[in-house]
């Protein structure tokens, strides 16, 4: 009889797809297999550790995601050299002219300094969160040296520090850009997830508005009766048009047979120091609104005056067909309005406020007189309903409490009042 042959330990196989593992001549292990990448095709990547677990543990880590369709991350370079790339080749085509030169300011200023030197496929909730609040600590005057570029140096950079911190509006404006930035990365594959959308800011206060009463709108429209803009100031306050979409208004958007207004363009003085007429602020913005009656008598009036401006310009009048213009036909530079502006708040004996508190103004009477929630978002050309509601969040608050004490009024009626038979409360049937 023959001896059993002595088992052989059986050599454990890979399945197929799985990868390999094997160890080199460096001692060290390597496991390698084929996952997703960006553009649907599908790349070997290898990697390292001290143990055959250790290199299976990370290829692990690659893989699971990968079979669900999911490409690994493709970025390689730094967050520094992303978001350059970001703001030349991306963002340049998606935001208009100013706010791309905001969110360059943004990324150069701030973005850059505390978190370029990061790898953009490592980058963590943990480091933006770290870098925030120490943005919020920071005196920017000494981070950025702004004193040290004079003959005498003063402030921060001669040894006394302002403490001047970002405002909460400041840093969550950042928040924003650096979300913005990463959440392309996370739509072209480079990353798996935008981690800056994992860190809370909170939410900044509103800005406090500086309103006209109805007195005091009344006040300054008979102040200004007489001034050459007379037509400008009261369309601004009866209909809450924007400064740019004053400025960019012209003669063919008017319809005074039928009193509307086409709200095409807004006048803005751009980065390369020109004024230049641009698409209205969102798609909601460009619409068609109803004139005033006093607005139509104001509009005929100004085109007598600019007409007498035209003749006595001659050959130097440059049409362009502006409602609202310089002497001699040009644009008008949206800093020397608001510097008339304050000018006439001071004649009127008003307190100054923005022009654009004139917008704020008008919606906030528009409420306090019972007008429609959304006939006003139409008229401020706001893009949705709850940008015009959270604004004027403090009218309705008023509104409310105006609403709120007849209802108290009645509820403390002495017992013994007379009541109305026809007021008598309707009662619920019984049921059986």
């Amino acid at each position: 009889m023959t001896a059993p042959r002595e088992a052989v330990p059986s050599r454990r196989v890979r399945a197929n797809a799985d990868g390999t593992v094997y160890q080199r001549k460096d001692d060290r292990w390597e496991a390698a297999g084929y996952v997703l990448a960006p553009g649907n095709a599908r790349k070997r990547v290898r990697v390292y550790g001290t143990t055959r677990k250790e290199a299976l543990d990370k290829l692990t880590e690659k893989t699971p995601s990968s079979n669900r369709g999911v490409p690994i991350p493709s970025a390689q370079g730094s967050v520094s050299a992303y978001l350059t790339y970001w703001l030349e080749a991306v963002a340049i085509h998606q935001l208009r002219e100013n706010t791309h030169a905001r969110y360059t300011t943004c990324v150069h200023q701030h973005l850059i300094p505390g978190l370029g030197k990061k790898k953009l496929a490592k980058l963590t909730a943990k480091d933006v969160r770290t870098w925030l609040n120490q943005l919020r600590t920071t005196c920017q005057c000494c981070a950025r040296s702004i004193g040290a570029g004079r003959d005498q140096p003063r402030c921060c950079a001669a040894g006394m520090c302002c403490s001047k911190r970002l405002s909460p509006l400041a840093l969550a404006y950042i928040h924003c850009v650096l979300k913005s930035a990463l959440e392309h990365a996370v739509r072209t594959d480079e990353i798996t997830r935008n981690v800056a959308r994992n860190v809370r800011t909170g939410t900044p206060r509103p800005r406090r508005f500086e309103l006209l009463t109805a007195d005091g709108a009344r006040q300054f429209l008979a102040a200004v009766r007489n001034d050459r803009f007379f037509a400008l100031y009261e369309l601004a306050l009866r209909t809450g048009l924007r400064k740019g979409e004053l400025l960019g208004l012209r003669w063919e958007d008017l319809d005074l047979q039928t009193g509307t207004a086409s709200i095409r363009r807004t006048l803005q003085r751009t980065q390369t120091d020109r004024l230049t007429a641009l698409p209205t602020k969102t798609r909601a913005s460009e619409r068609r609104i109803a004139l005033p009656s006093e607005c139509i008598h104001s509009f005929k009036e100004h085109r007598g005056v600019q007409e007498g401006e035209r003749e006595a310009a001659a050959d130097d009048w440059r049409d362009n067909g502006l409602v609202f213009s310089t002497p001699a036909g040009g644009p008008i530079d949206p800093a020397n309005l608001n510097h008339c502006f304050r000018a006439l708040l001071d004649r009127a004996g008003l307190r100054r406020i923005r022009f654009h508190d004139l917008r704020h103004s008008t919606a906030t009477l528009l409420l306090e007189q019972g007008v429609e929630l959304v006939v006003i978002k139409e008229l401020l050309g706001h893009a949705h309903i709850g940008v015009t509601a959270t604004v004027y969040a403090h009218v309705r608050i008023r509104l409310q409490r105006d609403a709120i004490d007849p209802l108290g009024h009645a509820l403390g009626k002495p017992s013994g009042a007379t009541t109305d038979p026809d007021d008598t409360p309707l009662r619920a049937a019984p049921v059986h």
